[in-house]
């Protein structure tokens, strides 16, 4: 793609670009997705209550429909600016849609099922970037003449969701609590769970509406400045810039050379690539069927001090890798040992604790700083890393070893088990950690509740 950015530029003017300015293009194209992504991070709470979680995913899929149309025609159109601009509505795409899909399918699941639904999200996203590294060998589309169709074919997942996401049912919980619509609540609830007696959930959630009716809708401002939310908005950010900064991208990045390093051949290490997005698809599987069994606060806990271990075991074997002979296979195992505890736990945990530890009126606010913040760590780990990686070298994952060692410390000490708990009992929870009598201070329902048990 960058020959194709230098011939275009050539058939304008009769002239390259130079070294800096290609490289330039390059940085901007690449920067544009996780710009776009915070862009759609922030769109987030307008659109989720003007139009609902389905309504917003309907619509986020001409962010996916467009791009793809241009970025696929953007060789016979000779146009670079057309895979920028695409980049960004991309990026835009994907902010919102990794947002408002675990929003979405929290609020659908019940209790016992929402940690195992709350994952499906990452699982899928495994899968598709497995797809693309498998799409993205030599043999296949990584070609002179198969790149724009390989750009272009990320349209089809937006298409087929465009087909079939509307004959599913909105947010039970959108429909009653903000569109104050008990009967469609009350029919979306029956759809989904294939049963007509759905009492016990409405009631549930009329309860956190009752709660939460003094406060009403909660900007992110106000988020910000509630005693109430104080601990649930701290864990957000820790737990969100945590995943980004604990160095899955410059994992990935460095990848390529540790595999070379240990004597992979140049044309297989795209091959062990693909063997590296398998791991990941497995491990994030099995994430699906034990955060149930586990808990949430396991799988934290469990997979930030396996990359905080895999971290430091590979600054060693990266610094030593030229004076013992074995120490490039150490190497390899290290970022295999990473993938397994990012797949587990950081990678599809924060997320759904974002859905699980705050109410109707504030989850989209919170959902608008968790993206800004996941977006923001991305750009700002793809902007430092290659600086810190000339100026570190092998020391580089030290940095990323400290992150998720302090992550791991504080899950340890904050974050509680939300397992198999309402809403209301988990907001109960935060309340004691808050040091406030009930979720919003200026409502007095939930003093009549049990006292929780507070799990760690």
């Amino acid at each position: 793609m960058r020959e194709f950015y230098n011939d275009t530029y050539y058939d304008r003017t009769s002239d390259y670009l130079s070294d800096f300015s290609l490289t330039l293009l390059w940085s901007v194209s690449v920067s544009m997705f996780p710009f776009g992504g915070l862009i759609g991070s922030l769109m987030v709470g307008i659109l989720v209550n003007k139009l609902g979680r389905k309504g917003t995913l309907l619509l986020n899929n001409v962010f996916s429909i467009v791009p793809a149309i241009l970025m696929g025609s953007s060789a016979v159109a000779k146009s670079f600016e057309m895979i920028i601009l695409s980049r960004l509505l991309v990026g835009i795409c994907a902010g919102l849609s990794s947002n408002v899909v675990p929003m979405y399918l929290g609020e659908l699941a019940p209790k016992n099922l929402r940690g195992a639904l709350g994952v499906v999200p990452q699982l899928f996203i495994t899968v598709g970037i497995l797809v693309a590294q498998i799409f993205g060998l030599r043999s296949l589309l990584a070609t002179e003449g198969g790149w724009p169709i390989l750009l272009g074919v990320t349209g089809i997942p937006a298409a087929l969701q465009l087909l079939l996401l509307p004959f599913f049912p909105e947010s039970p919980r959108y429909l009653l609590v903000q569109k104050k619509d008990p009967a469609a609540a009350k029919n979306a609830l029956r759809r989904l769970r294939g049963w007509d007696d759905v009492d016990a959930e409405i009631e549930e959630i009329q309860q956190e509406d009752e709660a939460e009716r003094a406060a009403g809708f909660i900007s992110v401002v106000r988020l910000f400045r509630m005693r109430a939310l104080r601990w649930q908005v701290i864990s957000v950010i820790v737990l969100m810039a945590g995943q980004q900064l604990s160095g899955v991208n410059a994992i990935y990045y460095y990848a390529d050379q540790i595999y070379l390093s240990a004597g992979v051949n140049t044309n297989d290490v795209q091959y062990v690539t693909v063997g590296t997005g398998t791991v990941n698809v497995v491990i994030t599987f099995v994430a699906v069927f034990v955060v149930e069994l586990l808990g949430r606060r396991v799988l934290l806990l469990l997979g930030f001090s396996i990359c905080f271990t895999a971290c430091c075991v590979l600054t060693a074997a990266l610094a030593l890798q030229d004076t013992i002979s074995w120490m490039p296979y150490l190497s390899i195992t290290c970022v295999i040992a990473y993938v397994i505890g990012h797949a587990l736990g950081p990678s599809p945990i924060p997320a759904l604790l974002i859905t699980e530890v705050f109410l109707q009126s504030s989850r989209s606010s919170a959902f608008m700083v968790g993206g800004s913040v996941h977006w923001l760590s991305n750009f700002t780990v793809g902007l430092i890393f290659p600086f810190i990686q000339v100026g570190l070298g092998a020391y580089s994952f030290i940095i990323f070893a400290l992150i998720c060692l302090l992550t791991t410390i504080y899950t340890f000490l904050v974050v509680p088990e939300t397992k198999a708990k309402t809403f209301i009992e988990i907001n109960q929870i935060f309340a004691k950690m808050n040091k406030v009598s009930e979720v919003h201070p200026d409502k007095e329902e939930l003093q009549d509740f049990p006292p929780p048990t507070l799990e760690q």
